[in-house]
């Protein structure tokens, strides 16, 4: 009955093992008529759809809606759509930070693809995480698949003003920090910054990876930047199953899974995209994770000469004026990568089955210059995001330069050191803190070994001089920072302090010299000095355990220029 697995579609398609593959098939297709499926549909090729909506991801509150969507295109193109749960990571909801569970979500991906029948996947979701892991996984598992977005959330309002998460969640904070708002405003504030499903309504990490899964030929097109509320959202959706079946009924389909689609010319693409739209620095250290899983390694020298030569070309927050609804409403990722189609590798191929150029130049013309900028006409003429090396980051680190304060890109300054999280939330706003404006705040053991790597690299400015009215400082940690976050902020310092690297070597009173011109970072302190502080060195406790998920990640995980992957799971 049962013929060999590997030239089977569809329910017959990896079997469990029983010793009898024929019993397994027999079996199989008993449990699955419980189900009521008819003969018809069990004799279809499968589609899978991953069910990544929780109760404590608000992100992915619309999944429900988006999955359906999706069932009807692959009913549509001939195919069974079954969705099965993987790991929900919610970014706001998760202790210490979620970046800790997308290596855990990656591997579930990876084998609930590869264990159950289905012939191609969509991949639903939207908050920061989630998409990478989506698509790490995914490369691992070496099916064809189809990334779908939940979609930005659109904008509220507070006493006129526009507003969206989170940008402007920091900014009123700041000011509420300041002394400038009362415990009423912020809290009003508070009831209006996310008022519909979706993820962040700016540039943050979850819209510049949708962006950039659409830049590497992973989405189909127009998907990006649609709102999750829009109609236009279930339609990308039920267009994504249609594509889905198609993928799963064909026999070139081995040449479009996403470890064949995303070539070298395509990872250049992305970091030209990731440049023009000033995206989140996340995903530096998640474009790296996804290109480990291929081989390759992420060229800090190559990110910087594409950053000298590609302007900055999307004017939304937390850079710019406008949000994600704009940036649909002007023309979506489309408008970009025409913007940038003399300086794309056009030949590359995309989960539709045709090049990258063939899809820009099939895409609506139309665009809103207003939010995407003509190449002669550019926001900034150079990129929004810089890697940074020297003495105080030997492996690299990575500032947002279109984020940041111009007037402290030459700068020497004394560092101000909090040793842990703990220590920086103890004593940031002390008011006997000794700390002026033209110091350089220095966060230590916040990287992924000591914590996680947290979304910590965004110090407040002390108490003290925000209500002095200072609104930027140099901060520097082996940390991250949202996306949606602002400020001359030196992220992702490598090695990380809790390896007694020269960032866990920096004291109070030290001088660092930051030159983003030079794309340098530097601690100027003696070598027989830092000898001394090596050997007295002891390393903290970090966030490992003796069981467990954490001790895989204690015992596996790499530092940021790897993209915090496990060794064990790159390619």
């Amino acid at each position: 009955m049962a013929e060999n697995n590997d030239k089977k579609r569809g329910l017959l398609n990896g079997l469990t093992h029983y010793g009898d593959p024929d019993f397994a098939a027999y079996l199989r297709r008993s449990f699955a008529r419980s189900m009521g499926y008819s003969d018809a549909m069990l004799g279809r090729p499968i589609v899978g759809i991953t069910w990544t909506a929780s109760g404590f991801n608000n992100c992915h509150r619309g999944v429900p809606q988006l999955v359906e969507a999706v069932k009807r295109g692959a009913l549509a193109g001939g195919a069974l759509p079954l969705d099965f749960p993987v790991t929900s990571l919610g970014e706001v909801f998760l202790n210490p930070t979620s970046l800790l569970y997308r290596n855990l979500m990656a591997m579930d991906v990876e084998e609930m693809i590869r264990a159950q029948p289905m012939d191609a996947v969509v991949l639903v979701g939207g908050c920061d995480k989630t998409l990478p892991a989506l698509v790490m996984g995914a490369i691992s598992a070496g099916k064809p698949a189809i990334v779908l977005a939940t979609g930005p959330m659109s904008t509220g309002r507070y006493h006129g003003e526009r507003l969206g998460a989170c940008t402007d969640c920091r900014r009123f904070w700041a000011q509420y920090r300041a002394g400038k708002l009362d415990e009423k405003e912020i809290t009003e504030i508070e009831g209006n910054l996310a008022t519909t499903q979706g993820t962040c309504a700016v540039m943050g990490t979850a819209s510049t990876m949708a962006i950039l899964c659409e830049a590497l030929g992973l989405m189909l097109p127009g998907g990006a930047a649609v709102p999750a509320v829009h109609a236009d959202r279930l339609r990308q959706a039920e267009a994504s199953g249609l594509r889905a079946a198609a993928l799963a009924t064909s026999e070139d389909a081995g040449a479009l899974t996403f470890d064949k689609i995303i070539t070298e010319a395509a990872v250049e693409n992305a970091l030209r995209v990731l440049l023009a739209i000033s995206g989140s620095t996340n995903a530096v250290v998640h474009l790296a994770a996804i290109f480990g899983r291929l081989g390759y390694s992420l060229d800090m020298d190559l990110l910087n000469r594409l950053s000298d030569e590609t302007p900055v070309l999307v004017d939304l927050k937390p850079t710019g004026a406008h949000y994600m609804e704009d940036l649909h409403a002007a023309g979506g990722a489309p408008a970009v990568l025409r913007a940038l189609r003399d300086h794309l590798n056009l030949d590359v191929p995309t989960v539709t089955g045709k090049t990258l150029g063939a899809v820009i130049d099939a895409a609506d013309p139309w665009v809103d210059t207003r939010v995407v900028r003509l190449p002669d006409d550019p926001i900034s003429p150079q990129g929004g995001l810089v890697a940074l090396s020297g003495s105080l980051a030997p492996k690299g680190a990575i500032l947002k330069r279109a984020a940041a304060t111009p007037e402290l890109f030459e700068r020497e300054g004394r560092a101000v050191v909090f040793t842990s999280l703990e220590d920086l939330s103890r004593r940031i706003d002390d008011p006997d803190l000794d700390v002026t404006p033209d110091d350089f705040l220095v966060l230590q053991n916040a990287g992924p070994l000591a914590s996680g790597m947290p979304e910590a690299g965004y110090l407040p400015i002390p108490a003290k001089l925000a209500r002095a009215g200072v609104k930027d400082m140099v901060r520097i940690s082996d940390a991250r920072m949202s996306g949606t976050a602002f400020g001359t902020i030196v992220l992702h310092v490598s090695p990380e302090a809790a390896l007694g690297s020269p960032l866990g070597l920096v004291r109070d009173g030290d001088r660092i010299r930051l030159s983003v011109q030079d794309r340098r970072l530097d601690l100027l302190v003696g070598e027989e000095e830092l000898a001394q502080r090596r050997a007295a060195f002891s390393p903290p406790p970090g966030v490992g355990a003796e069981r467990g998920w954490r001790r895989l990640w204690r015992d596996h995980v790499l530092q940021a220029e790897d993209g915090c992957d496990l060794d064990m799971l790159r390619g």
